[in-house]
């Protein structure tokens, strides 16, 4: 796996096989060809990296959601993107709660289910995009 696309999920076994900041590099390399302006390149792709190894691990709620908002119209790399936004969502939540938070699974897997393209779109991509 010499590159990163996210309109073609990687191979598990090549993707799981790289280390975390190789996988970081590549996501951010894709981004920085296609010249996307990012507040921060380096966040958005560790996002980025985070959700394709829930898929890659085969937390199979993500991998679910990922399907089903592709099959409601997304590209995958939206789709991850809509999944990513959820993460962060659940993250700044758990920033408010303080020191003695812990991040619930489940909740976010709720929220994953909940979650719909229709949603997505209404939103718009500027206002729901990864950092």
């Amino acid at each position: 796996m010499e590159t990163y696309d996210p309109a073609t999920a990687p191979d598990t076994a090549a993707w799981l096989e790289l280390e975390e900041d190789e996988r970081i590099q590549r996501i951010a390399s894709y981004h920085r060809r296609l010249n996307v302006k990012l507040p921060n390149l380096e966040v958005h792709a560790a996002l980025h990296s985070v959700v394709e190894n829930q898929i890659a691990e085969e937390l199979q709620t993500v991998r679910e959601t990922v399907a089903r908002l592709q099959a409601e119209g997304l590209s995958r790399h939206d789709a991850i993107h809509a999944v990513g936004s959820v993460l962060v969502a659940r993250l700044q939540a758990l920033l408010g709660e303080g020191a003695q938070a812990q991040f619930e699974v489940e909740a976010y897997f709720q929220d994953l289910r909940l979650l719909t393209a229709e949603e997505r779109l209404k939103k718009g991509s500027q206002k729901n995009q990864l950092p």
